[in-house]
């Protein structure tokens, strides 16, 4: 199942910050504790590192990218094994749709 990365809340009043750059690309394979990201504050500019491990599958947020809310996804890990793109477990298939509620007229 992938793994979504969030803007994190660097101090207890941030609400948002500047995704200032990334330090990784897609397809990388990331650690925990490893700095994937700096995220500037209007006081500071910090490290952002990850806290699981995967493959980098989609940079969601620019570069520059001013203005992004506390726990907006901003990239999507994928675990050992998992493959892009997987589909989504499907629900149940609906029935097939019949041309006809009528039963079919039998042969005389």
């Amino acid at each position: 199942m992938p793994i979504t990365i969030t803007m994190p809340a660097l101090s207890p009043t941030m609400t948002e910050g500047t995704l200032a750059k990334w330090l990784v690309k897609v397809g990388d394979n990331i650690a925990p504790g490893q700095v994937i990201a700096e995220i500037e504050t209007d006081k500071a500019t910090m490290e952002v590192e990850a806290v699981d491990e995967g493959t980098v599958s989609e940079l969601l947020i620019v570069a520059g990218t001013e203005g992004v809310a506390v726990n907006t996804p901003i990239a999507v890990l994928l675990a050992e094994g998992e493959a892009k793109g997987a589909p989504a477990p499907k629900a149940a298939a609906p029935p097939a749709a019949t041309a006809s509620a009528a039963p079919p007229a039998a042969a005389a």
